[in-house]
């Protein structure tokens, strides 16, 4: 059967896709990004218990060498994953797409639909095809949260079940990106991108906008290059970096300032992109 690491289920949101939804964070990512906001999500958890002693609840402990959570007596205080230094978390249940649903139906009454996002979601294509029939059939809507590193045509039947992808894009310049999130290329972002916007399944794009590091100015120009006359209809999010979460090398990095901010929105502006916003 079918299963996938689950970091959490936030079971009402309104800023992952259009409406009020379910979200579904799974675990892992075949990136490290400098700027991660939520790095407990970049690695599965490898038992070595060092968060173990400190858990104020005793929600976990340590048998047979492995981590156990109990989600019962559980704070959130986010302790272990302060400590945890493998990027990783202690609280994450592998579960079928049916134990996931079964969380999701408690909400139908409220929500539009359903997102998947991680870690990066589309490391377990087949889960998330499984749980996209399972909220179709039950009338909900279905996105994908995304680093663009799978390449989405490899799975058609997938994109035929999501209303569209909700795309990061890094960076432009392969060197950029490399420094960025230790991935090894961005020529598959690049592809999806042109794929995504051909077949209409282009929900937002989003960039995280940090100057030195993140070559902006190059993302907005090349995503308009790349999609041509769709910029007028694709949502655009250029989101300012917050150091809230990062560890790293950046932890310590101010947010832009405003009038950078607002010279990337005019930039943006000025090539077509009608639906670009700050956040």
């Amino acid at each position: 059967m079918t299963r996938a690491p689950i970091n959490k289920i936030i079971p009402l949101s309104l800023v992952d896709g259009p409406g009020n939804r379910t979200s579904i964070f799974l675990q892992g990512c075949n990136l490290a990004c400098a700027y991660c906001h939520n790095p407990e999500t970049q690695r599965l958890c490898n038992h070595c218990g060092i968060c173990v002693s400190g858990c104020p609840s005793g929600a976990l402990s340590i048998a047979r060498g492995r981590v156990y959570w109990d989600p019962a007596v559980c704070i959130s205080c986010d302790q272990c994953i302060t400590v945890c230094p493998s990027f990783a978390s202690p609280r994450v249940r592998n579960m079928t797409p049916d134990e996931v649903f079964e969380e999701v139906q408690k909400n139908i009454p409220f929500i539009r639909g359903i997102t998947v996002s991680g870690g990066e979601c589309t490391l377990y294509p087949n889960f998330i095809k499984e749980l996209f029939a399972k909220a179709r059939e039950n009338g909900l809507t279905c996105l994908i949260d995304s680093n663009g590193t799978t390449d989405f045509t490899r799975f058609p039947e997938l994109m035929e079940m999501s209303q569209g992808v909700m795309l990061d894009v890094k960076a432009w310049d392969e060197e950029v990106y490399k420094k960025l999130t230790g991935g090894p290329t961005n020529s598959v972002v690049k592809k999806n991108l042109k794929y995504l916007a051909d077949c209409n399944k282009l929900e937002e794009l989003r960039i995280v906008c940090l100057p030195g590091e993140v070559d902006a100015e190059a993302v907005i120009s090349g995503i308009a290059e790349t999609i041509g006359g769709k910029v007028s209809s694709v949502k655009l999010k250029l989101i300012k970096f917050r150091r809230y979460g990062v560890r790293g090398r950046l932890q310590n990095t101010p947010t832009p300032d405003d009038e950078y901010m607002q010279e990337l929105l005019q930039l943006a502006i000025g090539m077509g992109f009608e639906k670009a916003i700050i956040i």
